[in-house]
């Protein structure tokens, strides 16, 4: 029964660790990958490359840049600095992207193309499942 009382404990100690509260902001993000172009990509907690399960990423889109891309799964995004610009086609599209203030959420379905950028520094919080994969149109085009 000790023995049992002690598995006990140490399984709950382990899973009060892994589960243990984080929190960010624009600040205190420590960007694991910064690009040539400027942009700046980090995960915050999960794995990106684990099937089935829920990751959470930043990515850092400075001034002028843009990018058209889709992913291989959903995207739940929130706009925590500066203003983000989307719009949804198989080719850039600047001229239709819509203004997405700080605040703002999006839901991006996995597959679905689409134009990203910015005309002020701009940081985004996002959440997905693994395995996670961002194609780029633009031949040589960093992923995340």
């Amino acid at each position: 029964m000790k023995f049992a009382s002690l598995v006990a404990v140490l399984l709950f100690s382990a899973v009060s660790f892994a589960q243990s509260p984080q929190a960010w902001d624009a600040k205190s993000i420590a960007w694991q990958n910064i690009d040539k172009d400027g942009t700046k990509w980090a995960v915050l907690e999960g794995d990106k490359d684990a099937a089935g399960k829920a990751f959470t990423y930043a990515f850092f889109i400075p001034a002028g840049y843009w990018e058209h891309h889709w992913h291989t799964q959903d995207a739940r995004v929130v706009v925590i600095t500066g203003e983000l610009k989307v719009s949804f086609g198989d080719k850039l599209d600047k001229a239709g992207a819509k203004s997405y203030p700080v605040g703002s959420y999006l839901y991006v379905p996995a597959n679905v193309q689409h134009s990203m950028g910015a005309e002020v520094d701009t940081i985004i919080i996002g959440t997905a499942l693994g395995p996670w994969k961002t194609h780029h149109h633009e031949e040589g085009g960093h992923q995340h």
